[in-house]
């Protein structure tokens, strides 16, 4: 009995890391199941994924959390991107609400 074969699916690099910081946090089985990605697929992209990291940056499990030694100065710039990203997801969520408020109003 012969099986035809799927032609092999391609993964953008960004949703590899994504998909790979949610198996993670999550653990691969769920991860694979959220995502619809085989879990052989996630955990070759999680094993590659670790091999790459310093040890130190690993995370083995999601309570067990990550410690990095930053400078002053980096934690400073990361403070003030987080702020900015953070701005953004608000800035978002407010024209969001309004869009929704703008379009529950016109369909009635």
């Amino acid at each position: 009995m012969s099986r035809k074969n799927k032609p092999a699916r391609r993964y953008a690099e960004e949703y590899i890391k994504e998909a790979v910081r949610l198996a993670q946090s999550l653990g691969t089985p769920e991860a694979a199941e959220r995502l619809g990605v085989p879990y052989a697929t996630l955990g070759g992209w999680r094993r590659r994924s670790e091999a790459k990291e310093p040890p130190e940056l690993v995370n083995l499990s999601a309570q067990q959390p990550i410690t990095v030694k930053l400078s002053a100065s980096e934690l400073e710039a990361e403070n003030l991107r987080l702020r900015k990203e953070l701005a953004d997801a608000r800035l978002d969520l407010e024209i969001l609400g309004k869009a929704t408020a703008y379009f529950a109003k016109r369909s009635r």
